[in-house]
């Protein structure tokens, strides 16, 4: 992923409206809300065993 942004940059405001305008005609107005709802759990899931992984790591030092 890293090497991507090296090839073709960071994006701009005009990429990232693109980007926005492409996801709307894909998803439509209606299924975003869900997509973001699941993003969001997913990411706490993720935060929360990274976090629980790293408590564990520092209880057996």
């Amino acid at each position: 992923m890293q090497a991507l942004f090296i090839l073709l940059g960071m994006p701009g405001g005009w990429e990232i409206i693109l980007i926005v305008l492409v996801i709307l005609l894909i998803f439509g107005g209606k299924k975003i809300p869900e997509l973001m709802r699941g993003l969001g759990k997913g990411m706490k899931e993720f935060k929360d065993a990274s976090k629980e992984d790293n408590d564990r790591d520092n209880t057996e030092k």
